[in-house]
């Protein structure tokens, strides 16, 4: 038996989100104007702009935030630090949620960035049944898990050309090979965009 070598399995590409889809979800899904929907949107946007882990979403402090530098700091696995930068419109988004919360009656947790309609920090029960309820609406693909988002802000950086260590660093990777698997996704891409384009193909 020592002699014999297993047949090679092919990894599984990580599934994520198309382009469209995503627009669509931010552009046309209406969000209730309730404290759900607003936490709902920023629950999916600061997945999708970030990357971050569902852990580390359910971390993230106001203090974490820092407006003048328009970055977030995330705690990751190890306890490791990392600053993920983030746009405008997204900041916005999380200073006006900051200023709403403040604005909710007294007794809601004042650490945690996201909170429930009840004050109390967020849970993984609650982040996961958001995501998976609005990706169902703009998306046929198996999984619809805080995870795929993340695999989709990897995949979209990498689409538009990023660098491979930069996404390594912001997905907070500890080694090269785990960012790697994102460039299979771009390759079948460009396999498709040349199959569909080439005369040859």
């Amino acid at each position: 038996m020592t002699s014999i070598i297993s047949p090679r399995v092919n990894k599984r590409l990580p599934q994520f989100v198309d382009s469209k889809d995503i627009n669509t979800l931010f552009a046309h899904v209406e969000f209730p104007d309730t404290w759900d929907g607003k936490t709902q949107r920023l629950i999916l946007q600061l997945f999708y702009n970030t990357g971050i882990r569902q852990a580390e979403l359910v971390g993230l402090k106001e203090k974490d935030i820092s407006k003048s530098n328009s970055s977030i700091k995330v705690l990751g696995k190890g306890n490791k630090e990392r600053i993920i930068p983030v746009g405008d419109p997204l900041m916005n988004q999380v200073q006006d949620y900051i200023t709403d919360k403040n604005n909710l009656p007294d007794g809601h947790d004042r650490v945690f960035l996201l909170v429930t309609v009840s004050g109390k920090k967020l849970y993984p029960r609650y982040v996961y049944n958001a995501v998976n309820k609005y990706l169902g609406m703009v998306t046929t693909i198996d999984k619809k898990s805080p995870h795929v988002l993340r695999h989709t802000f990897a995949t979209h950086l990498m689409n538009g050309g990023a660098d491979l260590n930069a996404v390594k660093e912001l997905l907070g990777h500890s080694s090269l090979a785990a960012t790697q698997v994102y460039t299979h996704n771009t390759i079948e891409k460009l396999k498709d965009i040349h199959k569909k384009a080439h005369p040859k193909a």
